[in-house]
């Protein structure tokens, strides 16, 4: 399967780290914060803290697997490299369906907040778009679109001038409340009142993990990264590390700028009222010039970030079809501009086709960070299975501790999918069984030449194991519709257990020798694979 022409190595470290902040910093930051206080009270900030540490810890993995495999679409490459194509097919299955509803997200952010000034963009009494409100979405889409298809420059440069007022304003935010910051708010009723139930669940569905994930692009566009062995490390641990302080800053300052008599009733209101918290609040201490500024950047931050969504989407299409198991037409690269355009237009159709059924910002969040934490989860799997099978693997980052972090990264993944809840996994792991039924039953079109499909079967059991028994967890679990049967902390040590026996058989039960191919690169080409 090969590809037209390279990727052309234009991205800096500054555009990289960039692409990432632009990434974490979308719609998530001007709706999660109050999410997070309805379900935790002042303990939320913590749930920013505990979701930093995990997101650091996948996030070392994949500064190690990003240098030594600079690959454009890495993260679903590499399961094809440790595991084999099936396991590569379910990763980029999911992976896909994420992405491209997170940009269908986007420009739904987008709308919401337009339509503070132009209400007839969203039917009244609801979320939805009208007809002029969703031919909005589709301008924006096509926008995106357009900036992609002509360069990988102008898309690196077009990101740096939105991301200039993407920091600037919540850095406003957080210098402006601190004016207002009230200690005492933290000390009203009681400080968690939904105990460390309520700190997980603001973990997976109140928007922290949503808002955190912003390392794909990092990884996704490392074929087309100057120097990427030290870029990507250094532009994926900055990029968390900032992430996790700007967060934490905000959180804590919304809850304490709060007026007192507004929370005498406790912390269960919250999210009613301030659906906008940083409008909210700003319009609530009279700070008509904060509203407006922020209203302004969550019409453009949320626009960014589906602009690196579409960049990113278009890798991830192009790296499935080099696994195999999409049609070869999505791995054509265009030679003149390096941009994978075939792939940018099906990035196309499906975002558009997400904005459909799901109308509204808080349709598909729950759903799309589960979805991406599976797929992040893959990362620390793949790194252990290159231990067995590609010993010889060149590490220009090596990771320190590597035999602790990478467990523990999986099992906090793990954590994070229980933490969703029944009703959003039993469908999701449901959907990636049937995906694998779905592979089985066109085995004679799937790829065998390097890798036969009882191998491919083989090394796969792991990940099918690993779905039905989190299924099973949830299922008697205490979150989102599970029965109950099992309650904190005996859950958290079962899952953990299971995750651990689950990282161990992925890792001895990848290929015999990993399968890593090459993008054409000139310093590539005489290498073999490993």
């Amino acid at each position: 399967m090969e590809n037209k022409g390279p990727f052309k190595k234009t991205i800096s470290l500054l555009d990289l780290t960039l692409i990432g902040l632009g990434a974490i910093f979308g719609s998530a930051w001007l709706f999660a914060v109050s999410n997070v206080a309805t379900q935790a009270g002042p303990a939320g900030s913590l749930s920013w803290v505990i979701g930093g540490v995990i997101i650091l810890l996948i996030g070392l993995v994949y500064a190690e697997l990003g240098a030594a495999l600079p690959r454009t679409g890495g993260i679903i490459r590499y399961p094809v490299y440790s595991h084999g194509h099936l396991v590569g097919y379910m990763i980029s299955f999911i992976t896909i369906v994420a992405y491209t509803s997170l940009i269908a997200i986007e420009v739904t952010a987008v709308r919401q907040y337009v339509a503070y000034w132009f209400p007839g963009l969203t039917k009244s009494g609801s979320d939805s778009p009208t007809i002029s409100g969703w031919i909005l979405q589709f301008v924006l889409l096509c926008l995106f679109f357009l900036l992609n298809y002509w360069s990988v420059k102008a898309f690196a440069k077009s990101n740096i001038i939105i991301s200039i007022f993407k920091y600037f304003v919540p850095l406003t935010v957080i210098v402006t409340l601190a004016f207002y910051f009230k200690s005492g708010n933290f000390t009203m009723g009681e400080f968690a009142p939904g105990g460390f139930d309520g700190i997980q669940a603001a973990i997976a569905t109140g928007g922290v993990m949503f808002a955190y994930l912003g390392l794909h692009p990092i990884v996704s566009v490392a074929g087309e990264v100057k120097n990427p062995q030290r870029n990507i490390p250094i532009a994926l641990v900055i990029c968390i590390i900032l992430a996790a302080l700007i967060y934490t800053a905000l959180q804590v300052l919304f809850i304490g700028a709060i007026p007192s008599d507004m929370i005498k009733g406790g912390w269960s209101g919250i999210q009613d009222k301030f659906s906008l918290p940083f409008k909210d609040i700003a319009v609530v201490l009279g700070l008509g010039w904060l509203a407006t500024l922020v209203i302004l950047d969550a019409i453009l931050s949320p626009g960014g970030n589906g602009n690196i969504f579409m960049n990113t989407t278009s890798r991830l299409i192009y790296a499935w079809s080099r696994n195999g198991t999409l049609f070869k037409t999505f791995a054509h690269v265009d030679k003149k501009t390096g941009i994978p355009r075939s792939s940018l237009w099906l990035s196309l159709g499906l975002s558009i086709f997400w904005t459909l059924p799901f109308p509204s910002w808080n349709a598909l969040v729950n759903v799309c960070s589960v979805a991406l934490i599976l797929s992040y989860a893959i990362a620390p799997i793949s790194s252990a299975a290159f231990m067995v099978n590609a010993k010889d693997l060149e590490k220009p980052f090596k990771l320190r501790g590597m035999s602790i972090i990478g467990p523990l990264s999986f099992i906090f993944a793990s954590f994070i999918v229980y933490w969703s809840g029944w009703k959003t996994i039993s469908w999701l792991l449901t959907s990636q069984l049937v995906m694998f039924v779905i592979y089985l039953i066109f085995a004679k079109y799937v790829p065998k030449n390097e890798v036969s499909l009882r191998q491919q079967i083989k090394s796969t059991w792991w990940l099918v194991a690993y779905y039905i028994i989190m299924l099973f967890i949830s299922y008697i679990g205490s979150f989102g519709g599970g029965k109950g049967l099992i309650d904190t902390p005996v859950d958290l040590i079962i899952i953990a257990v299971v995750s651990l026996g689950i990282y161990y058989w992925a890792k001895y039960t990848g290929l015999p020798k990993a399968l890593i191919d090459y993008d054409h690169h000139p310093e590539q080409e005489e290498k073999a694979p490993v």
